[in-house]
């Protein structure tokens, strides 16, 4: 009898559990400001799980590990010092994705440029005028990430000159650090948008696929920039490196932002703008600065050999109009 009734007990709850509608997933956005710039966060969940404040608690310690325009932090300490400094875990993991991309891109991408990027003025101390040559060959000794060296957590320089610039890396890692928090709160849809840079996971409770538009110049380029595609994809990353945007003005020159660590002087190529996908934003964040610094044959073709990466390109025809082009794999991500 006993055995009946706690069977008809487990049916009755079985059927209950049957009736009791699963809460709705709602979304939730925050929106802040931190690393120099806007950031928003779009996740969906049962109730707030994340809050803004743990966001930018996040970020802070980011910014203390590699933020030049703060003079406590470490990287600050870093180009000020003469011999080996400890660097926390977020340092030291752009530092070794900084050597792998340095070694894959043959030094196109290279973090000891600071000294040049503040030369030409777009670093953290104003500057009077550009550099002339000369001045350009004596800062060029310092550069080069074979001038630096890693024993342990201890990061060090082997000429007491050598300064660096992880501001084309460390937003992406940024992002992801951002992102992987959600994870580990149990967040499986989301979208982490910091200054332009985003990773994604979906989709949608709904079963509809996470969107992201993607920005260019315009055609004339004397227009504001424009939506030039629509991307959806499941999960992954999209980062943005354009000279559109961030420049100086000498004369009717545009003085880009992008430094070559080659020659020391401001990139002046095809491209305009380079749009990369991968799995994480650390990767797509750190390849876009050096596939800037291709020719666009270059350029899609280093990304097409790579797995996980794909790429979007805006450039300059040789007649001076503007274009675009792209691999394959990204032109299946666009929703027409």
């Amino acid at each position: 009898m006993g055995f009946i009734h706690q069977t008809l007990m487990i049916s009755i709850l079985l059927l209950f559990s049957f009736f009791v509608k699963k809460k709705e997933q709602q979304q939730y956005t925050l929106r802040g400001y931190a690393q120099g710039t806007d950031y928003s966060i779009k996740y969906f969940a049962e109730s707030p799980l994340v809050s803004g404040a743990e966001v930018d608690s996040i970020l802070l310690k980011i910014d203390s590990s590699m933020s030049l325009y703060k003079s406590y932090s470490l990287i600050s300490k870093f180009n000020s010092a003469t011999k080996a400094l400890s660097i926390d875990s977020h340092f030291m993991q752009v530092i070794n994705k900084s050597f792998e991309i340095y070694e894959a891109t043959q030094g196109k991408f290279d973090i000891t440029v600071a000294p040049l990027v503040q030369a030409w003025g777009f670093g953290p101390k104003p500057i009077a005028v550009f550099p002339d040559s000369a001045r350009i060959k004596e800062l060029l000794k310092n550069v080069g990430m074979n001038l630096l060296g890693v024993q342990g957590n201890e990061l060090f320089k082997k000429q007491p000159g050598v300064q660096i610039d992880l501001n084309g890396i460390a937003q992406g890692y940024s992002v992801d650090v951002v992102a992987d928090y959600l994870l580990q709160k149990g967040i499986h849809c989301f979208v982490v948008e910091i200054g332009g840079e985003i990773r994604m996971k979906g989709p949608k409770p709904d079963g509809t696929a996470l969107r992201v538009g993607i920005e260019g110049p315009a055609l004339n380029e004397q227009s504001e920039p424009q939506l030039r595609h629509v991307i959806s994809f499941n999960e992954g990353a999209v980062t943005t490196s354009g000279n559109y945007r961030k420049y100086l003005q000498a004369g009717g020159k545009k003085i880009s932002h992008l430094i070559n660590p080659k020659t020391g002087y401001p990139l002046d190529n095809q491209l305009i703008s380079v749009t990369l996908y991968a799995k994480d934003a650390l990767t797509a964040d750190g390849y876009d600065n050096a596939v800037m610094a291709m020719s666009v044959e270059q350029a899609l073709a280093f990304v097409s050999a790579k797995k996980n990466m794909e790429a979007y390109l805006i450039y300059h025809r040789k007649d001076g109009t503007v274009t675009d082009t792209l691999t394959a794999g990204f032109k299946k991500m666009i929703v027409n």
